[in-house]
């Protein structure tokens, strides 16, 4: 069962051969890659966010499996829904799902389940996979959508995908996140960076709690979330801005923007 794209064409080239030109001016890939545990991508139209999104995967190793934390944008299913199709095909092909990850994680688990339909039209897991493909075309995903208002059953999460990990080292795991969101630029500066410096703290819950009390936009401060949560267990140590910048700097528009951040945990 191969799950098709929905935003190709829309969000990123729809032709192959567009696609793989882009990803090249996009990604940025650094002299000596990080072996880190997490990156935050964005998940924009490519024109606005893949500038910064590949200057986070060009930093980083990508490994022969990557979990995508993707956010529920459409409010379909269970809220930590593992996909479960056997592939998801873009443009460059089809990216198989780790199924032995799959397996494991859900048999062993008490809050994810296997749910096909609350990834089915979701764009903040999609626009991961060419960038994955590109850099590492042997690399097997596991997509997971998150839609959760619970900060202890998102770092429970978090800590049930670490113990995964534990057993599967040859793991990167992508939180799929925007930032604020139609503010005009300091402004959403100025919220971000308080969402910023929890994530920098790798303070999981701290994070959760300024985005809801700072009413700060962020759309996958869910999956962030749950990818710190993972990272602590798995004794990480740093968090380190790769980039952050924002859709003004593309349409020149800077009184409504949506901003994006590149960040590595290690």
């Amino acid at each position: 069962m191969i799950r098709q794209p929905v935003v190709a064409g829309s969000f990123y080239p729809g032709e192959s051969r567009i696609l793989k030109r882009e990803l090249e001016e996009y990604i940025r890939f650094a002299d000596t890659k990080k072996k880190a545990i997490g990156i935050i991508s964005p998940h924009a139209g490519y024109v606005y966010s893949a500038g910064c999104a590949g200057k986070g995967f060009g930093q980083v190793e990508v490994p022969g499996s990557v979990i995508i934390l993707g956010v529920n944008h459409q409010g379909f299913g269970h809220p930590y829904a593992v996909d479960g199709h056997d592939a998801w095909r873009t443009p460059l092909g089809d990216a198989p799902i780790d199924l032995k990850l799959r397996e494991k994680l859900v048999a062993d688990s008490k809050i994810f389940a296997i749910d096909t339909m609350a990834s089915a039209r979701e764009h903040s897991l999609e626009v991961q996979v060419p960038f994955i493909q590109y850099i590492n075309p042997d690399a097997k995903i596991l997509p997971i959508t998150i839609s959760s208002h619970d900060a202890d059953l998102l770092i429970s999460g978090g800590k049930e995908i670490a113990r995964l990990i534990k057993d599967n080292p040859d793991t990167l795991i992508v939180a799929s996140s925007d930032m604020s969101h139609y503010v005009d630029a300091q402004t959403a500066k100025e919220k971000d960076n308080k969402a910023i410096d929890k994530i920098l703290a790798l303070d999981p819950k701290g994070l959760f709690h300024v985005v809801a009390s700072e009413r700060i936009s962020m759309c996958g401060v869910c999956p962030t979330t749950m990818m710190l949560s993972a990272a602590l267990e798995l004794g990480g140590q740093k968090a380190e801005i790769i980039d952050y910048t924002n859709s003004g700097e593309v349409s020149g528009e800077y009184h409504q923007v949506v901003a994006y951040l590149s960040l590595m945990v290690y």
